[in-house]
């Protein structure tokens, strides 16, 4: 679209554009040159800027920052040469931040097989969910047999026990001797391996001698298991045809929900060096979001041979790799404290109803020293944490940190956050903390996990987001993509109605407002990256990243928030037309 074409038919097509839902062509995002100056009339304009719901008349930007806020009288008087854009009834919102994602994981995830539990919509069609041993192992023998080659790892992600029974080694040779399989668990913590596909990799039990998170007689491996095995997978997942052709699709999915700004806390997952070349591939064609990253101090320990030099390199990381949409976030680290909430094998202080037993993803010992050095360091420490003894742990070491060296506001923060009690809200909100959570743990764990593992009264409590937002503790939401669909609207929904996958209401009493739901998305999960000043909401000198949707979250029934289409977004000025945006994984 050349900038000759008049608004009036800009938005035209926007509508038009926006009711085409029936091909695969139809699934693209139309980008647009840049405008120098805009006003935006006609709509319910949201700011996100204060601590209620606000709303402005007008807002003008002026190449790729907002220059003005306020009454449509005072934007054609001080800018009169703007060009119009009327929202004709439409909203205009800050673009989504999604604060939590992993490209290694969707590059790795999206072009390959998935069978998972529940439906997963993707820009290439839909992956029909799968429920029931006999049919899951129905379904991944035919994916193996169409699709498995010799010599070749062949992954499939989604398997988890309590959908799908038991797995092993054994029973994936059964299917196949000779092609190489990975069945990569729904937690992405996780993974099973045939006997063709440990010699693909060349690996030994005498490899992993000492690693309490592997059975090698299974051929699986979790959790520590797993961060010691993917290093050696790293070159078969970073394959750069297929690896670049999942940084393709998720760049689609992050177009089509809204979203303008991602982050990656835990970089690199494998290989530093090859995921950032292929990351700056795919920013190359300049797509309308940005690309923030967080070092992984854990995996970093082991590739730079311990602490200090993981943090020694991490000093480099800003002025060696940014370039204008990948930027390494300064001063900040994520480190990993219990295991995967997807495996059950997250930290519980009560353990689990079945007997078994919770993991560390890293010994007490080393992430206490890890902690500790990067608090001395004025970093701000990213944890991932689910059980509520694996939060705790981290709550006991940071108050001995606290008490040792008192901080003020380090913006510490949990992410995922899968249970908790109430009172241990209230010692996150004494100590400072903050929060990143993945409300849709509920949605897709609630129902099963109530009857498997936890037990109904934990079960029915997962992610109390309620017990922080009364206490004033800011909270972000995250997909933790492929944990959620990526998908802010889908998000927020889970944490406004509290309704399962099985249409159970559970824990109503840590339902969330509206209002709080989309700071989630935009104002706080700018905060959690320490990006509010410049993102997250409508507000003078700020970016111009936004987001039109066909209608306000504030105005729709509730249970229909999920439903909302996104229009098109504007990253830094730029015009973003979403075709069709009926992407709704995972559902």
């Amino acid at each position: 679209m050349k900038l000759k074409i008049t608004l009036s038919l800009f938005i035209s097509i926007l509508i038009i554009g926006c009711k085409m839902n029936n091909s695969n062509k139809d699934n693209q995002v139309e980008t647009n040159p840049k405008i120098s100056s805009v006003l935006y009339m006609g709509g319910d304009i949201v700011t996100m800027d204060g601590n209620s719901l606000e709303m402005a008349e007008a807002i003008v930007t002026q190449d790729d920052e907002i220059v003005f806020v306020g009454a449509l009288a005072g934007a054609e008087k001080e800018f009169p040469n703007s060009k119009k854009h009327n929202l004709k009834g439409n909203t205009l919102m800050p673009g989504f931040v999604e604060p939590h994602v992993h490209p290694s994981l969707a590059a790795t995830m999206l072009p390959n097989e998935i069978i998972a539990p529940y439906d997963w919509v993707l820009p290439t069609g839909t992956k029909k969910g799968v429920s029931g041993h006999d049919a899951y192992i129905d379904a991944i023998t035919k994916s193996i047999t169409e699709n498995a080659k010799d010599g070749e790892m062949y992954f499939i992600w989604g398997y988890h026990q309590l959908w799908h029974g038991e797995l092993s080694r054994d029973m994936i040779n059964t299917i196949t001797k000779d092609k190489p399989v990975g069945i990569i668990h729904r937690s992405f913590h996780e993974i099973y391996l045939n006997d063709a596909a440990i010699e693909l990799l060349g690996i030994t039990e005498n490899d992993f001698k000492g690693n309490s998170q592997v059975e090698w007689d299974k051929g699986h491996f979790y959790e520590g298991g797993w961060l010691a095995l993917v290093p050696k997978m790293a070159p078969i997942m970073l394959e750069p045809t297929r690896y670049m052709e999942g940084l393709g699709m998720m760049t689609q999915l992050i177009q089509q929900n809204g979203i303008t700004t991602v982050a990656e806390p835990g970089f690199p997952s494998a290989d530093f060096d090859g995921e950032i070349a292929l990351l700056k591939k795919e920013m190359a064609k300049e797509p309308p979001y940005d690309v923030y990253l967080i070092p992984s101090g854990t995996q970093l320990f082991g590739m730079k041979g311990g602490n200090e030099e993981a943090m020694a390199f991490m000093e480099t990381l800003s002025d060696t790799y940014n370039t204008d949409n990948i930027h390494f976030l300064p001063k900040q680290v994520k480190l990993f404290s219990d295991g995967a909430i997807y495996s059950q094998l997250m930290q519980m202080k009560d353990d689990y109803t079945d007997g078994h037993h919770g993991e560390w993803m890293t010994p007490l010992d080393l992430f206490q020293e890890q902690i500790s050095m990067y608090w001395d360091n004025d970093y701000k420490i990213h944890v991932h944490s689910n059980g509520d003894k694996g939060i705790q742990q981290v709550l006991d070491f940071l108050e001995l940190d606290q008490k040792r060296n008192a901080r003020k506001n380090h913006r510490f923060t949990l992410h995922h956050m899968g249970y908790y009690t109430d009172d241990m809200a209230q010692e996150i909100k004494e100590l400072g903390v903050e929060a990143s959570v993945n409300p849709y743990y509920l949605w897709a764990l609630a129902d099963k996990y109530s009857e498997n593992g936890l037990g109904k009264e934990r079960g029915e409590n997962l992610v109390r987001i309620n017990s922080l937002v009364k206490r004033d503790i800011p909270v972000s939401f995250h997909s933790d993509f492929s944990m959620a669909p990526m998908e802010p609207l889908t998000i927020a929904w889970t944490a406004i109605n509290r309704v399962t996958s099985e249409k159970n209401s559970f824990s109503q009493d840590q339902k969330i407002p509206v209002f709080e739901a989309m700071k989630a998305i935009t104002i706080d999960a700018a905060r959690t990256l320490n990006l509010e000043k410049q993102i997250g909401s409508i507000a003078e000198g700020k970016r111009a990243n936004l987001v039109i949707l066909n209608e306000s979250p504030f105005s729709v029934d509730p249970m229909e928030i999920k439903n909302i289409k996104v229009l098109a977004t504007i990253f830094e000025g730029g015009f973003n037309i979403v075709k069709s945006n009926n992407l709704k994984g995972g559902k």
